[in-house]
Parts: C-alpha cells; structure tokens; sequence
C-alpha cells in the first residue's frame, strides 16, 4: 500500500502499477521464450488465459522487460495474435 505521501506526489501512479498478476505472467513469458518459444505460442498458454484479459496481455507487451526479452518479430506476431481476438 502507499503512503499518503507519494499518492500525494502522484496520485494517478496507480494506473501504471502491475498487479502481482501481471508480474508472475510476465515472468512466465519471459522464462518461456528463453526456453525457445514463440511469444504468440505462449500467449496462447492456458496458464496466460485464465490470468489475463486480452487487454491485459496487449499491456504486458508493451513492459520493459518483456521488450528486452523477446524480439521484434515475436512482438509483432504476439501483437497481432491479439488485434486477431479484439476483432
């Protein structure tokens, strides 16, 4: 929880905060494609669709640490898997 002080300082940081959630998703992801997996694949896991909404996936793309990890093609194609479940 945060101290009234920085809520203070920033009151709309909640917006950009990362549930735990999120956290162990994008821990998930990122240890599976090391292991050689295409992010669209992973996405795709059960593990990742009972824990995040579509929106919430677009979002962890979109992390620091998830971009480091995975390369611009297997973003590409993750971002597109996606747009396809929007439609």
């Amino acid at each position: 929880m945060q101290s009234i002080g920085a809520f203070l300082r920033n009151p709309m940081s909640f917006l950009f905060a990362h549930t735990a959630r999120e956290e162990r998703v994008a821990e998930y992801v990122i240890r599976e494609h090391r292991r050689g997996r295409d992010l669209a694949d992973i996405l795709q896991d059960h593990y990742v669709q009972n824990r995040l909404s579509p929106q919430q996936q677009a979002r962890l793309l979109e992390r620091e640490d998830v971009i480091r990890a995975v390369s611009t093609d297997d973003l590409d194609a993750a971002r597109q898997y996606l747009s396809g479940l929007a439609a």
